[in-house]
């Protein structure tokens, strides 16, 4: 019984820690899009290279990442969860989006060759493009440090009034 209370009394700190996290912009990162870590949230106008916390748009592209479980539920539209990425290109940019990756202004990124099948086996999207030019509302979001990420070369451009904040690295690892 002892046992149940302790635990009970441990689990409300970390709900209660975790709701002061969210409201003073502290972002925990446990996905290997962007660096593990610890972030916060600011004020910053969005540039080629932050890292950002959007709400992707409600698309049958991001149904199927939330079905296969590459996106966790949660409170933006369609029932998604927030995603963390790199803005690899903005307006302007010319974006060239195929088989053996994704070159933004003619520079081929790194970890960006799509992968066909995804570890289990099933068939990925392709967002293909010979040479996009990125509007005055687009972003393209990568992945900088892992190959598997489920990013732009899947989901293509999306709108910068998805992004809700740029995020700043406190403590990564």
């Amino acid at each position: 019984m002892k046992f149940l209370k302790y635990f009970s009394v441990v689990l409300i700190c970390f709900a209660l820690l975790g709701g002061i996290c969210l409201v003073a912009g502290i972002r925990i990162n446990t996905s290997e899009s962007i660096p593990l870590g610890i972030y916060r949230s600011s004020e910053e106008p969005v540039e080629k290279g932050d890292y950002v916390l959007f709400c992707p748009p409600p698309d049958p592209v991001f149904d199927m990442a939330k079905d296969r479980g590459y996106l966790a539920s949660g409170l933006c539209s369609g029932g998604y969860g927030y995603m963390m990425k790199d803005v690899a290109g903005i307006s302007g940019d010319v974006v060239a989006i195929k088989g053996d990756g994704v070159r933004v202004n003619g520079i081929l990124l790194s970890k960006s060759k799509p992968l066909q099948v995804d570890p289990a086996g099933r068939p990925l999207p392709h967002f293909q493009a010979d040479s996009y030019t990125l509007g005055k509302s687009e972003v393209l979001l990568m992945s900088n440090v892992c190959s598997l990420s489920f990013d732009g070369r899947y989901f293509g451009p999306i709108n910068r009034l998805q992004i809700k904040t740029v995020i700043l690295p406190v403590f990564t690892w």
